[in-house]
């Protein structure tokens, strides 16, 4: 679980000067700079959640993940299909997922999953954390941009179009800042986090432990 102490060694990292670098222009040449001290401000581009589910739903499960977190991968791979099957497709639970930026692979990987949309959000969401152990760790930056590009051509997008979201400058700067308004407002500490009409629960969750707070919830 990614904790406050992961945060806290990444932020002000990058605040001191770390560059944030978006997806390569072609291969061997050096990426634009993102650097989080610079672009903490507000972008131009209005960021949705994205969400599943019915929005009348008794209960509002708002998840916050990294798509770095192994954890947050081990959700999606072992929980959440259940999870979706017994209360977000019965109209129990209306459920968000909310992306944390602890590192720049995880901005990448925001970037392509709203690539393709709010109709394909979650499947291709499903793939990254799917496939979280082969690009989270690639040896190289763009290693990891090819590995990422090539969930989103899997899943049906043409390469022109992933090109032109993944050097989106403005769509990462409003990401960014965003992430930074969600997590100071709802105290993030830790992923996943999970915001169950209005409480925080954070840590691992089986489908047994969720399923008891949204009921408790109801």
């Amino acid at each position: 679980m990614l904790n406050r102490r992961s945060l806290m060694i990444m932020i002000p990292a990058a605040a001191a000067g770390v560059a944030y670098s978006y997806w390569p222009h072609a291969e061997g040449t050096t990426p634009p700079a993102f650097d989080l001290r610079a672009n903490a401000q507000e972008g131009s581009i209005t960021i949705e959640d994205m969400t599943i589910g019915d929005p009348n739903a008794p209960v509002k499960v708002v998840e916050y993940a990294s798509f770095t977190c192994p954890h947050c991968a081990n959700f999606h791979r072992d929980t959440f299909k259940d999870f979706k099957a017994e209360y977000i497709d019965t109209g129990k639970a209306h459920f968000t997922h909310r992306e944390v930026f602890f590192d720049r692979y995880g901005l990448w990987a925001s970037m392509m999953a709203r690539c393709g949309g709010a109709d394909r959000y979650f499947g291709l969401i499903d793939l990254v954390y799917a496939t979280q152990g082969d690009w989270a760790r690639q040896s190289q930056p763009a290693l990891v941009a090819d590995a990422l590009k090539k969930i989103g051509l899997q899943a049906g997008m043409d390469s022109t179009t992933l090109d032109a979201c993944m050097q989106d400058a403005d769509m990462a700067q409003s990401l960014v800042a965003w992430y930074q308004d969600n997590a100071g407002r709802d105290g993030i500490q830790s992923t996943p986090s999970f915001l169950i009409n209005g409480t925080m629960h954070s840590g691992n969750m089986s489908l047994s432990r969720l399923g008891e707070l949204v009921d408790a919830a109801s």
